[in-house]
């Protein structure tokens, strides 16, 4: 291994600027200082569905409708009578009393873009300048870290080949409200060399390094010299519990088992995300550790189908998958007294379309869409919303991005009312788009 070289006093001094998002991280927390922002214990993990998922496979089956619409999949009951998913989600079933689905999701865009996903905003309407700041910034931006060494808002998201796919960013808001990315393979965000997710697993290897920069500042006595935000900054940088949330080995083995894990270096269909159901359980456990906004990127739903890449052939291979890591994610905060505070949403960019194509495939359909939620002290055992007969239209309570992100925000305490958030020319712009107010259902 790699020894860490003691810094010089002007390389130690450079710790506290490393950068998140292009701002140092002392710059970060003077920002946030500013803005007076609230506290609270309040937190939100977004799953995104890469691509699109199926929805009419999933949860909104059509069993009568013809073959051609219907594919393989039959619907199985769950423990809430009258609702019943795809027999994929055996899981899920057994527990839909702590789930609601959405299957009337609307205003979906027709091309991939994860930018409504991240941030509810219509892409297609216009926006200020700067564009619209994702939703981990916003709440990074309105509220304090719950601890001074633990970031607000932490992306999960590995890096898509395809830009669309990808993140938006903090917008007008400015990168000192980008996420922290400890596995973006392009940064060091740790603060110490050569760290990738596969190295923080080496918890041995990893606290070597940290604890000897913690004894040369001990010794120098550099500390004393910062001011409040480097030493903020620096106890960030070296505290352990962020590289505790992500160190799996610190985990009981029989819940990272129950989870389910996947290779994080297989991208699936080279430019999406990977299949890493282990990225749930690492979210579970930032939101334990502190953190206020997790988001994550799971693998790739764009099937359109092709010789040996059925819509069939995938779903096998990834609605179980999603089916054990997302029921172990959500019973995890039920066990661990998390159900009010912690909310979990799962969606993708548009829906597919109702008849299968001559690759055995679906194809992009932006008229109806799913989201499944759960958490957050929401009312949940219910499905919201409701489909024609062959799941291609909305026919009862549409829903919008807009109303689930308002939903979000009112979770964590703010107040979408009375607060806003100034773009770059210093106008305030509210937080979600005009009209849109939480589901009531959920509340």
């Amino acid at each position: 291994m790699m020894r860490l070289a003691r810094p010089s006093r002007r390389g130690f001094l450079k710790i506290g600027s490393l950068g998140v998002g292009g701002l140092s991280l002392s710059e970060l927390l003077r920002d946030e200082a500013k803005a007076g922002i609230v506290s609270s214990t309040k937190s939100v993990i977004l799953i995104y569905l890469v691509g699109g998922p199926p929805h009419q496979d999933m949860f909104d089956l059509k069993p009568s409708a013809p073959a051609e619409i219907r594919g393989p999949w039959r619907p199985i009951p769950t423990n809430v009578p009258g609702i019943e998913i795809g027999e994929a989600f055996p899981m899920m079933a057994r527990m839909m009393d702590k789930f609601t689905i959405i299957r009337s999701l609307v205003g979906n865009q027709a091309d991939h873009d994860a930018v409504q996903v991240f941030n509810g905003h219509d892409p297609r309407k216009p926006q200020p300048g700067g564009s619209w700041p994702q939703f981990g910034s916003v709440v990074a931006k309105l509220q304090k870290p719950v601890d001074p060494a633990v970031p607000s808002f932490v992306s999960l998201c590995y890096p898509c080949t395809h830009p669309p796919y990808n993140e938006p960013g903090p917008g007008f808001l400015g990168t000192a409200f980008s996420p922290y990315r400890p596995i973006d393979p392009g940064r060091k965000e740790l603060g110490v060399r050569d760290v990738t997710i596969d190295r923080l697993s080496n918890r041995k290897q990893l606290m070597k390094q940290m604890d000897e920069v913690r004894r040369f500042a001990d010794r120098d006595g550099t500390t004393h010299a910062m001011d409040s935000f480097n030493a903020q900054a620096f106890s960030l940088l070296t505290s352990s519990k962020v590289a505790d949330a992500l160190d799996l080995s610190k985990e009981d083995p029989r819940i990272v088992a129950r989870y389910g894990t996947g290779d994080p270096k297989i991208f699936m269909d080279e430019n999406g995300a990977p299949r890493v159901p282990q990225s749930l359980l690492m979210a579970r456990r930032l939101v334990e550790a502190g953190v206020r906004v997790v988001t994550l990127n799971y693998s790739k739903w764009d099937w359109h189908g092709g010789e040996n890449n059925s819509i069939f052939k995938r779903e096998k291979e990834d609605f179980p998958a999603l089916d054990q890591c997302l029921s172990s994610l959500v019973e995890d905060l039920h066990m661990r007294g998390l159900s009010d505070s912690c909310s979990v949403v799962v969606m993708g960019e548009f829906g597919r379309t109702p008849k299968i194509n001559g690759q055995v495939g679906r194809d992009h359909w932006p008229q109806v869409n799913l989201a499944v939620l759960a958490g957050g002290g929401m009312k949940t055992g219910q499905v919201i919303g409701a489909t024609d007969r062959i799941a291609g239209e909305a026919i009862s309570r549409p829903v919008t991005f807009g109303e689930i992100y308002a939903t979000l925000y009112r979770n964590l305490g703010i107040d979408l009312a009375t607060t806003s958030v100034n773009d770059i020319e210093g106008r305030p712009q509210y937080l979600v788009e005009q009209h849109a107010q939480p589901i009531q259902e959920l509340i």
